[in-house]
């Protein structure tokens, strides 16, 4: 197969903006819904939990609570796009229209977790300007913002395309969902200070990605935190390598692909 110069920019353009006008031709359902979920979540819980009068070491319950709601929203949503796009390919029977053009592994992995970074960010955006009225919080480090935005964002998307690959019906993909994202998720001190957890099950939250996630994302604007910055951005950064690896391997070999 010919070649398009050494990197395929054309093409790997072109995939990005398939992933992107894929789900904004359904925004109401892939932006606008997961943002007002959240709020609902957000004022049903303070309300539940009388989040105006709780504090969490000195913190007022709902400012705690909200930045760890946002950045949970938004990896949540990188993942369901890489992994829905690719199964729904699988499943419709179009995968070849992926795999025929001279797109390489790596520009198949960047495009695709690209696009999951970019619904990721646009969720998060919407999700933090629908909260700004009932909040009072603000940026006190936006390269520590930054860095755990885009890490947990890459890390879920890439996390999602390795799952939509593997899976060969959406059934596979929601055991995923349910079983392994979304208990890591609300297990990692989203709602709570991880403090308050008994062995072993302190012990294991420094093991789940989830949790750097979200206390990084949310030192980044309350000044709290659980756990070591430091130890969390090589921790991310070094499993957001070795899932990259992942997925340009299977890309390569077109495991799961080639039927």
């Amino acid at each position: 197969m010919q070649r398009i110069g050494k990197v395929n920019w054309v093409g790997s353009y072109t995939l990005y903006m398939r992933e992107c006008r894929r789900f904004l031709k359904v925004y109401q359902q892939t932006v606008l819904a997961p943002a007002f979920t959240t709020l609902t979540f957000l004022l049903v819980i303070s309300i539940a939990f009388d989040g105006n009068s709780r504090n969490i070491k000195g913190l007022n319950f709902i400012d705690f609570l909200a930045p760890g709601l946002i950045v949970m929203t938004m990896v949540q949503n990188a993942f369901a796009n890489t992994s829905s796009s690719l199964i729904s390919s699988k499943v419709a029977g179009n995968i070849v229209d992926i795999l025929m053009p001279p797109l390489n592994a790596h520009e198949l992995t960047f495009s695709y977790f690209l696009g999951a970074v970019t619904r990721s960010m646009l969720v998060g955006i919407v999700t933090t300007l629908a909260m700004l009225p009932f909040i009072n919080i603000g940026v006190t480090n936006i390269f520590i913002l930054i860095f755990f935005a885009l890490s947990g964002s890459i890390f879920l998307g890439l996390l999602g395309l390795i799952t939509g690959v593997w899976a060969e019906k959406f059934d596979n993909m929601s055991a995923v969902t349910n079983f392994i994202v979304t208990p890591l998720t609300f297990l990692s001190g989203t709602f709570y200070s991880i403090d308050k957890l008994p062995e072993p099950f302190y012990s294991l939250c420094f093991l789940n990605p989830f949790f750097y996630i979200i206390d990084g994302f949310r030192s980044s604007m309350i000044e709290h935190r659980d756990s070591n910055i430091l130890v969390g951005i090589v921790y991310l950064t070094t499993l957001n390598v070795l899932l990259y690896i992942l997925s340009w391997y299977i890309f390569k070999k077109g495991w799961h692909l080639r039927f």
